[in-house]
């Protein structure tokens, strides 16, 4: 689950990160008077979505007086923001973060996500804050320095220093720069995070250590211990049909293919994406029904899919371990029949009651294009599409 970057920021604040003051408003009335409360003589005026690139789309502005503040607020909230995150779609602004301006020396990088490789947590830290860290990563991958850590000792002092020292960070700088990462350890952990970015982690004049902007996604796995955070969800902020998913206990995210992929398990859920696109075509979501998954929840899935206007053909590729294939075979007439299918269905079934599977689907009187494995499942979706 993705929050807003206030949201961040005052969870980020409890646990003893330093961030500027600033208020969330949802109309320029409400930014007026903030920046009234606020008194900062400066102030940064932010639009609130769920993606990177603000600045660059023309959703951050700095003001550098009250009527500055009213005149970005006036142009911002309302605007569609179009970002490399957003898509062309864009995303319309619906809120804003009125914050105190700060007087900047330097601009760094500072972000803590669960490394695979590695299965531990690992804390990231680079000089050219302010830059997409994808872009540092692939360009520059020298100015990434990462401490990985030890989860039955946690983040240690010295780990702190070795990345304070790596950013160029001085005298006083350091310590203040440990107890900051120290600081964001604890929210990481004490939050069930999965992605804390500070971008940029910025050096005041002053010599303070502060986090300009934050970012914080949750493990959603995680989040029944964590209601306060459940409810900073944002709905509008979501594609109406993975908030739809979510109901269901599925596991949606839509993409721009052709092709409705219908599958049990993220990693063939994963191969049959790969192989679709092999096979020259792409798919139009990724979709895991999971392992225990129900009639109506596999009747619910192929709704779901069929709902996307750009799907041109669904392919369900079902391998039977606790899911048995004549549940999937089941939902899949029910759906059919509901929704009335008007594309090309290939189903592929093994394992767990795969002769019943098959036998169900072969009695139903529905156009269904048997597959035999998976590479035959793909080349025929692909046929059906062209």
């Amino acid at each position: 689950m993705n929050i807003h970057e206030y949201q961040a920021k005052k969870i980020l604040a409890g646990y003893g990160v330093k961030v500027p003051r600033g208020q969330v408003v949802f109309s320029v009335e409400e930014a007026e008077e903030a920046a009234k409360k606020l008194d900062s003589g400066t102030y940064v005026v932010k639009a609130q979505i769920h993606a990177g690139g603000r600045g660059k789309g023309g959703g951050v502005k700095l003001a550098r007086n009250l009527d500055d503040v009213t005149s970005h607020a006036q142009n911002i909230l309302g605007m569609t923001l179009v970002t490399h995150q957003t898509g062309p779609a864009g995303k319309v602004v619906k809120r804003l973060y009125v914050e105190e301006g700060c007087n900047i020396a330097r601009e760094l990088y500072l972000g803590l996500v669960v490394d695979r490789g590695s299965s531990r947590i690992t804390m990231m830290a680079s000089t050219e804050g302010g830059m997409e860290i994808e872009k540092v990563a692939a360009e520059t991958p020298d100015k990434i320095i990462k401490e990985v850590i030890d989860p039955a000792v946690g983040l240690g002092a010295f780990q702190a220093r070795n990345l304070a020292y790596g950013l160029g960070l001085v005298d006083k700088q350091v310590s203040k720069a440990v107890q900051f990462m120290t600081a964001l350890y604890n929210a990481f952990i004490g939050s069930d995070a999965s992605l804390v970015e500070i971008n940029p982690l910025v050096v005041t004049v002053d010599g303070d250590i502060m986090a300009l902007d934050a970012k914080m996604n949750f493990d959603d796995n995680a989040l029944y211990r964590h209601k306060d955070i459940a409810e900073l969800r944002d709905l509008d902020e979501e594609d109406s049909k993975e908030i739809e998913a979510s109901k269901f206990g599925l596991n949606y995210i839509a993409l721009d293919g052709s092709i409705g992929c219908m599958v049990n398990g993220a990693g063939l859920a994963m191969a049959t994406m790969d192989i679709i696109q092999l096979k020259g075509a792409k798919p139009a979501n990724f979709l895991d029904v999971g392992g225990g998954a129900t009639t109506e929840v596999v009747t619910e899935a192929l709704k779901l899919i069929l709902s996307d206007p750009n799907v041109k053909a669904v392919l369900i590729n079902i391998f039977g371990g606790i899911m048995r294939c004549d549940v999937i075979a089941n939902g899949v007439v029910t759906a059919a029949r509901d929704v009335n299918i008007k594309v090309p269905l290939v189903v592929r079934l093994e394992g767990t009651n795969v002769d019943l599977g098959k036998k169900i689907l072969a009695e139903s009187g529905l156009a269904i294009i048997s597959a035999d494995d998976l590479n035959d499942a793909a080349e025929k979706a692909v046929a059906a599409v062209r």
